[in-house]
């Protein structure tokens, strides 16, 4: 009886180990990438756009399992705080107040079931904003909750 008990708990155990790892295969631990270094990417960083006009938001986005969801977040830095993700600094114009700063959220939506999308979207900056140093940010989310975020400095001018 011993026996036959001992040989039912190492069944079960070896049962239990192997349905973990299974399980632990499964789990997507890897971040989404957001690529703003193709030819078409567009902000990058230290990028001009203007008061008054469109731009195209353009970046590559990828995922080893699947896509979920993307959003940008377009404010002002008059005080420099910083939420760059990228090395190189850009030049910033001097420390102010803002009067009418420009704040843009927006999602956007990615097709179902996609590990690779090209985002193309149209902004439009209002011509009565205040010009000056802005924070294009870009967070990407895929289908497990994993996120990135892209933190570029880009300039409104006039």
């Amino acid at each position: 009886m011993k026996k036959q008990l001992t040989g039912l708990c190492l069944i079960l155990m070896v049962g239990i180990s192997a349905c973990k790892k299974d399980n632990q295969e499964a789990i997507d631990t890897e971040y989404p990438v957001i690529n703003v270094t193709g030819t078409t990417a567009f902000p990058k960083q230290c990028s001009t756009v203007k008061r008054g006009e469109k731009f195209l938001f353009q970046a590559q986005l990828s995922d080893n399992s699947q896509l979920g969801s993307v959003s940008v977040d377009i404010h002002h830095n008059f005080d420099h705080h910083t939420h760059s993700t990228e090395v190189e600094s850009c030049a910033m114009d001097a420390i102010k107040t803002p009067v009418k700063p420009f704040l843009f959220i927006q999602s956007y939506s990615i097709p179902a079931e996609s590990k690779s999308y090209e985002v193309k979207q149209e902004i439009t900056v209002p011509s009565d904003i205040d010009a000056g140093d802005y924070h294009f940010m870009i967070r990407l989310t895929d289908k497990e909750g994993w996120q990135t975020i892209k933190g570029l400095s880009i300039k409104i001018a006039s």
